[in-house]
């Protein structure tokens, strides 16, 4: 699987009109761009139905190095769904079996994003804000993870 997801990155810069394909890739984190953004060699994966600060907004940084400290260096699986964002294939990825994207939001420092996610992550996020978590405070929603 770590030679289908060397040859699809090299694909996707090649052509960067190319379509994201479904399906299952594994390989190391190489890079974290930030707390819903990783990086397999060079293919990224934007973590499909979480929603991270950004680098300069409130909690941004800490997401990041959160995100960095959980995944940077280990090997991960990703469930693509086929679609694409920017430079990046969506998908849910895994930890040791445990969905990356879950664990971000129990520490309170991503929220759910239900128009990706159907809603997978709010009781987690409940939980997280009922624990202390201000993530829903610092962070508002951003208006793309509004459902249509």
């Amino acid at each position: 699987m770590i030679i289908r997801l060397a040859a699809l990155a090299l694909v996707m810069l090649a052509s960067p009109a190319l379509t994201c394909e479904r399906g299952t890739v594994t390989g190391r984190v190489s890079y974290v761009r930030d707390g819903d953004t990783i990086e397999l060699g060079a293919m990224a994966i934007r973590l499909q139905g979480l929603a991270a600060p950004e680098w300069n907004e409130a909690g941004g940084i800490e997401a990041r190095e959160a995100m960095i400290e959980l995944v940077h260096g280990r090997t991960v699986r990703c469930e693509l769904d086929g679609s694409r964002t920017y430079d990046r294939c969506a998908g849910v990825c895994y930890l040791e079996g445990r969905d990356i994207a879950e664990s971000v939001v129990s520490a309170g420092l991503a929220r759910d994003c239900p128009r990706y996610s159907g809603g997978r992550y709010a009781v987690i996020e409940a939980q997280a804000a009922a624990g202390g978590a201000t993530i829903r405070r610092d962070y508002g929603l951003p208006g793309y993870c509004r459902r249509r």
